[in-house]
């Protein structure tokens, strides 16, 4: 891989992490304590059109698209070992890829399809509601700070 690439690669994993940290830190900072103030079958349903609404290019694009330059950089990182770089995009990569990708499926994805599934006005949904909001959001205080040591160990990687 030509150097250019590298750097070209590298800079914009870096920049795809730190917008995802940002996005994460939006919801862990603000977003779930303004649903969290609304009533519960109000913010169900608040929350189940953000989970539809987030299915849509930008965001995917930046997410995944952060997580395949990632792959990539971090297997290029193993050839190019101990070449300039690699131990901090071995690293960034690992914990956006684990941190970001990986708590995302393991972690948020199961939560937001039972919430898809809950009828809002279901007398039940409410205890329902409160555990999804601590489970997700502490969860996503780790997808928010592990994409912001990817972007801050591949920006590292770059010099």
């Amino acid at each position: 891989m030509s150097e250019h690439l590298l750097f070209g690669l590298t800079l914009l994993s870096a920049l795809g992490s730190g917008l995802i940290a940002g996005v994460f830190f939006a919801f862990s900072a603000f977003v779930m304590k303004a649903l969290a103030r609304l009533p519960p079958a109000q913010g169900i349903a608040a929350m189940q059109s953000i989970n539809v609404a987030v299915i849509n290019p930008l965001f995917l694009g930046a997410f995944l698209g952060t997580a395949v330059a990632c792959a990539f950089l971090g297997i290029w990182s193993l050839f190019d070992w101990p070449g300039g770089g690699s131990l901090f995009r071995l690293t960034g990569c690992l914990f956006y890829l684990v941190g970001t990708m990986a708590v995302t499926i393991a972690f948020h994805l199961p939560r937001n399809d039972a919430l898809a599934a809950l009828d809002p006005e279901n007398p039940e949904a409410a205890g329902h509601w409160t555990r999804y909001q601590r489970e997700w959001t502490a969860w996503n205080h780790v997808r928010t700070m592990a994409a912001l040591l990817a972007a801050a160990l591949l920006t590292l990687a770059l010099w």
